[in-house]
C-alpha cells in the first residue's frame, strides 16, 4: 500500500521546500516504502486529514495518520522493522534527538534569517498574508529587521556547521558508514535553503558540502528531484 505524504509547497506545486517534509521523504525512501505526495500550501494545512495537525509533515498509512517528522520516523521503524532502520537502535534514536535539537536551535535559527524573505516570495498572496505575520510573531521581529541581519547570517553560517564539519572528516555520514535519520534531519535544513534561497552558504571543498552532495545523490537522487533556487 502506498503511503501518502502531505507535503508543503508554495505557489509552484513542483517545488516542495519544508525541511521537515524532506526529512520524511528521505526516511520513506530509506525504508524502501512507496509513497505519494499531496501538495498543500500553508493555508491548506489545517484542512488535511480532518484537521489532524496544525503543521506538516503528516502521513497516512492505511488507516493510520501520523504527524511530526520525528514521530513519523519512529512509527516507520516500529511498523516496518524488516526494512532498513532509520535509527539503528535505541542509541541511534537518542542521538537523533540531540541532532534534531541542534538543528532546530542552531541551524534553523540562522537559516530563518537567510531564507525568510525568499520563502515569502514563493507564496501566493493568500499564503503571504498568513506567513508574514505568523513568522514575525514567532521570531519576535519584523521582516525588515530580519533583512538587516541577513548578510551577517550568511557570512557567519559556516561557523554554525563546525561540529558537523569536524565529525565528517572521519566518516562519510552522521550515522557512520551509511545514513540514518540523523542525516536526514540536517539534510532537510540545508535542502530547505537550497530550494528556497539563492544564498551561498556551503563552500567548495568543505566536508559538509561533500556530505550534502552525497545526501542529494541518495535514493536515486531524490534530493535533486527539485532544482536549486536560481
Amino acid at each position: 500500500m502506498t503511503i501518502l505524504l502531505h507535503d508543503l509547497v508554495g505557489a509552484d506545486p513542483a517545488r516542495p521546500f519544508s525541511p521537515h517534509c524532506w526529512k520524511v521523504a528521505m526516511a520513506l525512501a530509506h525504508k524502501g516504502l512507496p509513497f505519494a505526495c499531496n501538495s498543500v500550501t500553508f493555508t491548506q494545512v489545517p484542512l488535511i486529514e480532518d484537521g489532524a495537525s496544525r503543521t506538516v509533515p503528516v502521513i497516512r498509512d492505511g488507516s493510520r495518520v501520523v504527524a511530526d517528522s520525528f514521530l513519523i520516523a519512529a512509527y516507520l521503524d516500529e511498523t516496518y522493522p524488516d526494512r532498513p532502520s532509520l535509527f539503528g537502535g535505541e542509541g541511534g534514536e537518542a542521538m537523533a534527538r540531540f541532532v534534531e535539537a541542534w538543528s532546530q536551535s542552531v541551524l534553523h535559527a540562522g537559516l530563518n534569517m537567510i531564507v525568510l524573505e525568499e520563502i515569502a516570495n514563493l507564496l501566493s498572496p493568500e499564503d503571504q498574508a498568513y506567513f508574514r505575520p505568523s513568522r514575525e510573531a514567532r521570531l519576535g521581529m519584523t521582516f525588515g529587521e530580519v533583512a538587516e541581519r541577513r548578510a551577517a547570517e550568511i557570512a557567519g553560517f559556516s561557523a554554525r556547521l563546525t561540529p558537523l564539519r569536524m565529525m565528517l572528516r572521519s566518516q562519510p555520514f552522521i550515522g557512520g558508514a551509511s545514513p540514518l535519520f540523523c542525516d536526514y534531519i540536517v539534510f532537510g535544513a540545508l535542502q530547505w535553503a537550497r530550494i528556497t534561497s539563492s544564498a551561498k552558504i556551503l563552500e567548495a571543498g568543505d566536508p559538509v558540502t561533500d556530505w550534502f552532495e552525497r545526501c542529494l545523490d541518495l535514493h536515486d537522487g531524490l534530493g535533486r528531484s527539485v532544482p536549486a533556487a536560481a
